[in-house]
């Protein structure tokens, strides 16, 4: 086991680490961004179509799952901040084997979620101006989002507060116009649709059994993937520790008004089996419902800014995990470089062309090299939530023990909840083998990504044996060396 890597701060040095660039406004902004991604937005109407209202109930296990996964990462990431996350916890809570595991994986989710959300924009950018072609659109997004990655982390921070603004005032203002219009006090809606009723009058509010909550935990989890980018990047703040308390504490309120609340909202307004939510999605089905004109535009401008935003974090994020796994030894020494700005720029490059190369694969194979891609990083939120649980479990032990002052956050009811919580991802995980249908099924996802974590993990162990190894060759050689010494001593 190692102990992990402290980031520099604004020293100003080149080569010297990671700087303080980011500004407490845009840590609040980040930890608020990251938990709205472009699924909630995109991914929604298809949860709705298949658990009907009770769609809530499984925004709500997943939203429980989150909080109480960022409550364990809160504690570690409090006593520790590091840009390298679970990641280093895990290297130093359960070993070498697990942060170069879970570290590599994590980088990858993220450099696959380049290339989707790319090509996501791209197509909305194509709609808007036909002349340029969709793949010149993802090129040239990738490129302006990595020239800001490469500037400074203080332009990531600008660029996401703006970016996450968005999202953040475009939902808020959905769920105050939608709520009015569902109690009736906003003039001008179709009485007849909006209201409570429509959470239990068709069908019921579970139209398709309980069963339907866990099929819509499958459907809904990926997108609350994201709400970890808080504490990578509180390693480069002023305050790393606060920032982290803060974030961590302030993720219930989060899940529950944004995602809640904007479900909420939806099922309220529209009967859950209404064509339109299917047809048009379930965001634009709502504001049509409100007659607010050019729906479809509107919606279209908040997924971009929330893909935007995907993309922003995501090389963010990718760049910091291979940074910390530069620095642990996992992964190339360049990784670990930064130039006088504190940016590591071997390690955004890096993520930027695997980015590319996946986006090159969305072109040219798209329903087989992409598709694996895609679904064998999949199930790697789950299990980098799984690597919190068990490194929370053996951390507690390590900062009581080491330096008790530094558990400024708890995670409530230890260890009971957190093996409770453990237990649920790993249930999760076996029911989605129970789905079984189409390319990117449940079962397809989760094989897939064991498929990638097993060759991560045989390559984890092979370098540590490798590096053992090499350890035992030096150490007879240089007690030979001393003994040569003595006997010349002694001579």
């Amino acid at each position: 086991m190692t102990s992990q890597p402290t980031p520099a701060k604004a020293t100003g040095d080149p080569g010297n680490g990671l700087q303080a660039g980011l500004k407490n406004r845009h840590l609040s902004m980040i930890a608020i961004g990251g938990v709205i991604g472009a699924g909630l937005f995109v991914g929604s109407s298809s949860g709705i179509a298949t658990a009907g209202p009770g769609i809530l109930l499984s925004y709500a296990l997943v939203g429980t799952l989150v909080v109480l996964v960022m409550r364990m990462l809160g504690e570690m990431s409090a006593a520790n901040p590091t840009s390298g996350s679970f990641s280093a916890h895990a290297d130093r809570a359960l070993g070498r084997w697990a942060g170069f595991s879970i570290g590599w994986l994590y980088w990858f989710f993220w450099v696959v979620v380049l290339a989707v959300e790319a090509t996501a924009g791209a197509v909305i950018l194509e709609g808007w101006i036909p002349a340029v072609p969709q793949w010149a659109w993802a090129l040239i997004v990738m490129i302006v989002l990595t020239a800001t990655n490469l500037v400074s982390v203080g332009s990531y921070g600008e660029f996401e507060f703006w970016f996450a603004g968005i999202k953040v005032v475009a939902i808020a203002a959905f769920i105050v116009i939608g709520g009015l219009a569902v109690f009736g006090v906003l003039p001008g809606v179709d009485s007849d649709k909006a209201g409570l009723g429509n959470l239990t009058d068709h069908g019921g509010f579970l139209p398709h059994g309980a069963g339907a909550i866990l099929t819509g935990v499958l459907l809904v989890v990926f997108s609350f993937m994201g709400s970890e980018i808080a504490t990578l990047a509180a390693g480069e703040s002023e305050n790393p520790q606060q920032a982290v308390t803060k974030a961590t504490n302030s993720i219930i309120w989060r899940v529950g008004v944004f995602y809640l609340g904007s479900i909420f909202v939806v099922v309220s307004l529209l009967p859950w089996n209404d064509p339109s939510i299917k047809k048009d999605g379930s965001y634009v089905a709502a504001l049509d419902s409100l007659g607010i004109a050019h729906a479809g535009q509107i919606m279209n401008f908040i997924v971009l800014t929330s893909v935007l935003s995907c993309l922003n974090s995501g090389l963010y994020t990718a760049s910091r995990m291979a940074f910390s796994l530069g620095q642990r030894g996992d992964a190339p020494k360049g990784f670990a470089r930064t130039n006088s700005r504190g940016v590591p720029m071997t390690a955004i490059l890096a993520s930027v062309v695997f980015g590319f190369v996946a986006v090159f694969f969305n072109y040219l194979s798209p329903k087989t090299v992409f598709l694996f891609l895609v679904n064998s990083s999949g199930a790697v939120a789950l299990f980098v939530w799984l690597v919190i649980c068990f490194s929370q479990l053996r951390m507690r032990k390590i900062i009581q023990a080491e330096a008790p002052e530094k558990l400024v956050v708890k995670m409530w009811l230890y260890p009971y909840l957190t093996w409770a919580t453990a237990g649920l991802i790993v249930f999760v995980l076996g029911y989605m083998l129970t789905d079984t249908e189409g390319a990117s099924s449940g079962r397809t996802t989760v094989l897939l990504s064991l498929l990638v974590a097993a060759i991560v993990l045989g390559i984890a162990f092979v370098k540590e044996k490798v590096g053992a190894g090499r350890a035992a060759a030096v150490s007879p050689a240089v007690h030979d060396e001393v003994d040569e010494v003595d006997e010349v001593k002694v001579g």
